[in-house]
């Protein structure tokens, strides 16, 4: 189904349409579940922060005063959900010594993904996606997959513009490493 401009959504609400809030909701909800899904790292709690940021997004409708677009207000209010609902559960925390890992080229990296098939390549990189912490994996996901700019992800998460470059820089490093030692596994395995 294609959809149209928020804008149309956004003005036809205000008319009194509430048919268009759902449809408005269902352009957005595939990227914010993803966005949920990576800060959250399950699924029940992904859903349940959607529910609760769509609620939040209704009752706060009037609110909004367009001076971003729709959709970054929108991942913004799930972003924050999402934090806040990772900080109230209880979680046994361990500290991780980072370990060093060779450095490595991105044309390595590609060149080893390049020959997966394409399901192959979304599984290790969701695989790779959920070993980078909640805030990096966001930011990676509004990013490359959404496709925000530097701007819309510090409105988003309420980063500085350069904060949220150094995070992307260290993310992709971090994404990187992941998948070597998951694609090194993998060889391993096969071996």
């Amino acid at each position: 189904m294609a959809y149209k401009d928020d804008s149309f959504y956004l003005e036809q609400i205000h008319r009194g349409n509430s048919n268009a809030f759902e449809m408005l909701i269902n352009k957005h909800k595939t990227m914010a579940f993803n966005v949920a899904l990576r800060i959250c790292k399950n699924r029940e709690d992904a859903e349940e922060v959607l529910q609760d940021a769509f609620l939040k997004v209704f009752y706060s409708l009037k609110n909004f005063e367009g001076k971003s677009k729709f959709s970054t207000w929108l991942f913004s209010i799930v972003y924050h959900q999402a934090i806040s609902k990772i900080r109230k559960k209880t979680v046994d925390q361990h500290t991780i010594d980072e370990e060093i890992i060779d450095n490595f080229t991105v044309g390595e990296i590609s060149n080893e993904i390049n020959y997966l098939k394409a399901e192959e390549q979304t599984k290790y990189i969701n695989l790779a996606l959920t070993k980078l912490d909640e805030e990096d994996s966001a930011i990676v996901t509004l990013f490359y997959l959404n496709e925000s700019s530097i701007e819309e992800v510090s409105e988003i998460t309420g980063l500085t513009e350069a904060n949220v470059k150094v995070k992307l820089h260290r993310s992709r490093k971090k994404l990187y490493d992941e998948l070597k030692l998951l694609l090194q596994n993998e060889v391993n395995t096969l071996i």
